[in-house]
């Protein structure tokens, strides 16, 4: 949506996402002040109003703020009003117990990747928390660039931060295999994401026989994490997530549904994770 955003609505938000966040069950007055940078002036009315409509609640004894029981309306009607969602969120439990390992769900808003569901396995090292924003951009969100029209996949592939050719044509190739395959897999960490992101800001900033050097090293950033074009590996790797594309009633892809194994897996057991999880995928569409 265009225009301009409101300030005062955005901190609203950064509150009750904050709180959302796991591990933030304990957070007092004084830790939202500091985590989101505000006023106390400005927390306390957030807070006051917040609480008042029952979307946060004050334990007395301990002091600690809490989402409130009026946010159990809202997710209840979000099923209702979102049943791909729901039923992606669903399938992810399920694929978590089946196999063990952990399971998400990922949607996209805008040029950012929401990760609005995380099952099993624990949020360590190797993942992102539910909630959290990732840029829609390599080496992330393969599974969507793939089935993604041509003008979005090439606004994908050039949020790289890089115009060299050679990134370009090697990514049009994954979109392509994958595409192909039917899912998407990568074993690209959250550091590996990181770096990517900071090597392809950084090359705006440095003289131009170091953007060659950024460059190439943004190449091997971008396409590490993804799966060989041939789909062979000499020996079992590290696999972070497989990713199918979670299709609506018109096509799109809105969100996808992934397997986390975070363990060395042979291609033939990837596979036939892969297949399991299309069918997972394509079974949340009702009919």
């Amino acid at each position: 949506m265009k225009g301009t955003t409101s300030a005062p609505t955005e901190r609203v938000l950064d509150v009750v996402e904050l709180l959302a966040k796991p591990g933030n069950e304990q957070l007092r007055f004084s830790d939202i002040v500091r985590e989101l940078d505000l006023t106390q002036a400005t927390a306390h009315s957030i807070l006051k109003t917040l609480s008042d409509r029952g979307w946060v609640t004050r334990d007395p004894v301990g002091k600690v703020f809490r989402l409130g029981p009026a946010l159990a309306v809202v997710a209840a009607r979000t099923d209702a009003v979102r049943p791909l969602a729901h039923a992606a969120h669903a399938a992810a439990v399920q694929l978590s117990a089946e196999f063990g390992y952990a399971a998400s769900v990922v949607e996209r808003v805008g040029d950012k990747l929401v990760i609005t569901a995380f099952e099993g396995g624990g949020i360590g090292l190797h993942t992102t928390p539910p909630g959290e924003r990732i840029a829609y951009a390599p080496p992330f969100g393969v599974a969507f660039a793939a089935w993604d029209t041509p003008e979005e996949q090439r606004a994908w592939i050039s949020r790289s931060g890089s115009a060299n050719p050679e990134l370009a044509e090697r990514l049009e190739r994954v979109l392509v295999r994958t595409r192909e395959r039917g899912f998407d897999v990568d074993w690209t960490t959250p550091a590996l994401g990181q770096m990517t992101q900071l090597v392809g800001t950084l090359r705006d900033d440095v003289p131009t026989h170091v953007r060659a050097m950024l460059d190439q090293l943004l190449v091997e950033c971008a396409t590490i994490g993804l799966l060989p074009e041939n789909d062979s590996a000499p020996r079992p790797q590290p696999i972070a997530s497989i990713c199918a594309p979670v299709f609506d009633d018109r096509g799109g892809v809105p969100m996808i549904l992934a397997l986390h194994p975070f363990v060395a897996l042979p291609m033939r057991r990837v596979t036939a994770l892969g297949k399991h999880l299309v069918a997972a995928a394509a079974a949340t569409l009702p009919g």
